[in-house]
């Protein structure tokens, strides 16, 4: 094995038959995961924005800025917020060290006044947001960050990036657990996505319903149940298929599952229970028609006295795989490609927009964008979800206008005031608001951080999709689950 930073390179011949030396030491770049900062995981024109903020002296103006979509993936009727835990660890470690600001100075991308800047760069502002794990629909306001312009802007890149991933993993996995039903889903898309992706889907898709992953490091990162046991190299790997079932079930346990058709699917079933007794805990099927093949190894695996080894399937599921297979007596699902890409949808158009900011007077203005298409809303906003009699959300209510009218709106008080005096009342109010404190003055809310935060997160989604409409968890194509209706305050 080479050290690739004390190693010399013997001089590599040219065409003209002379030697090129190559320099004596190539040193590795850094793993992703050990760099001290996230603050290079961001665009160039928000530190070039910066600059020339600083220089006109507008940069330390109040600001606010929004996170939302403006629409759905196409047939979806509900989105799933994600990401929002992971977006506050990072916040700490936005920092612009020797590294960073060198690499800055060496590159021309900053003056020395923005390097001066980022030296001491804190955000120590404010973030509301929407509760991760919560149902979402085009214009939610999503996250809310509040500060000067030169804390804020900078965050753009780093948000919209862990957000718009994070929740069209999770959107996507809350429709396959919604076809799974009762029956448990596990996340197993690493090999599909980058190495830090797969981390951030495999606590996306926990957060969504998923009951554990195949990735090691999300596991030790959130304290993740992690599942995985062994694959058809390992059959392969002995001489038949019953010496590699002797050695795993050797190995973990009666217990254990053991992938069956690496061969002959009704021989791999005989050689399973031969080797683990009628106490094998599950089979995994991984190709085929999963569906007849289910039924068949259930009947065969009766028959063999096995009725409490689970089927596990896998290949290439998604949301309908899963919904097809409804019938069938399937008890353990594994997804990978479908989940890690959002099953068709690997973002969720997600944008950071500037909507309020401090004119030159201290005075706070709505400020909003009216480009063709991309038309925006100014101004602070807030949103309650409100219920029908039956405990059931009916629609999202955003509500704007005066900015100090809106920071002391009352869901309570709204409620009351429309509501007519006949009318039945959910025994919780008939609003509920959503945005919640995540960060004040610069400090995290722990509650959204780590694996509690993760756990904090998921309890949220089943709340939440559980207050849905009927029909709002169907998977073919139709409308949001519930419409949007703005409340204009005067």
């Amino acid at each position: 094995m080479i050290d690739a930073h004390r190693s010399s390179v013997a001089p590599t011949p040219t065409s003209g038959g002379s030697s090129a030396s190559l320099p004596d030491s190539l040193p590795a770049a850094p793993l992703p995961a050990v760099r001290p900062s996230v603050a290079l995981l961001t665009d160039r024109y928000e530190l070039t924005m910066l600059q020339a903020a600083l220089a006109d002296g507008t940069a330390h103006r109040h600001c606010v800025f929004e996170v939302f979509t403006r629409r759905l993936p196409a047939g979806r009727r509900y989105g799933v917020l994600a990401g929002t835990g992971r977006v506050l660890e990072a916040l700490p470690h936005f920092r612009f060290g020797d590294a960073e600001l060198a690499y800055l100075e060496r590159s021309g991308v900053v003056d020395d006044r923005t390097l001066d800047f980022l030296r001491g760069y804190r955000f120590t502002g404010t973030i509301l947001g929407y509760a991760e794990g919560e149902i979402f629909f085009p214009g939610s306001p999503l996250l809310q960050v509040e500060g000067t312009f030169a804390e804020a802007v900078l965050l753009e890149t780093l948000v919209l990036s862990i957000l718009n991933y994070d929740s069209a993993v999770a959107s996507a996995a809350s429709r396959m657990t919604s076809a799974a039903v009762d029956r448990p889903v596990l996340e197993m898309g690493s090999r599909r996505a980058h190495e830090q992706a797969g981390v951030a889907a495999a606590r996306a898709a926990v957060i969504a319903g998923f009951t554990g992953t195949s990735n090691l490091e999300a596991g030790f990162r959130y304290d993740l149940e992690t599942i995985g046991t062994a694959a058809h190299s390992f059959t392969l790997l002995h001489d038949d298929e019953p010496a590699a079932f002797a050695s795993q079930v050797a190995s973990l346990g009666p217990g254990t599952s053991l992938l069956v058709d690496t061969y002959d699917v009704r021989r791999g079933v005989e050689n399973a229970v031969a080797a683990a007794g009628t106490g094998l805990g599950g089979v995994r099927l991984d190709s085929g028609d999963l569906g007849v093949l289910a039924v068949e190894v259930r009947r065969q695996l009766d028959e063999l006295g096995a009725r409490d080894t689970k089927i596990v399937v896998t290949s290439d599921l998604d949301e309908h795989a899963i919904a097809s297979l409804a019938a069938a007596p399937v008890d353990v699902y594994g997804v990978g490609t479908a989940l890690v890409t959002g099953s068709g949808a690997p973002t969720c158009g997600m944008v950071y927009k500037l909507v309020a900011r401090a004119d030159a007077s201290g005075v706070l203005q709505p400020v909003a964008k009216a480009s063709a298409h991309k038309r925006s809303q100014g101004g602070r906003k807030v949103a309650a979800r409100r219920y029908g009699p039956d405990g059931r959300a009916v629609e999202e209510v955003v509500v704007s206008g005066p900015d100090d009218r809106v920071v002391a709106w009352s869901p309570e008080d709204h409620a009351s005031a429309d509501r007519a005096p006949d009318a039945p009342v959910d025994e919780r109010g008939d609003l509920r608001p959503l945005l919640v404190p995540l960060v004040v003055d610069g400090a995290v809310d722990s509650r959204w951080v780590g694996g509690y935060g993760v756990q904090n997160a998921a309890r949220h989604h089943r709340q939440a999709r559980a207050e849905l409409p009927r029909g709002a968890r169907r998977l073919s194509t139709g409308d949001p689950a519930i419409p949007t209706v703005e409340l204009t305050l005067d």
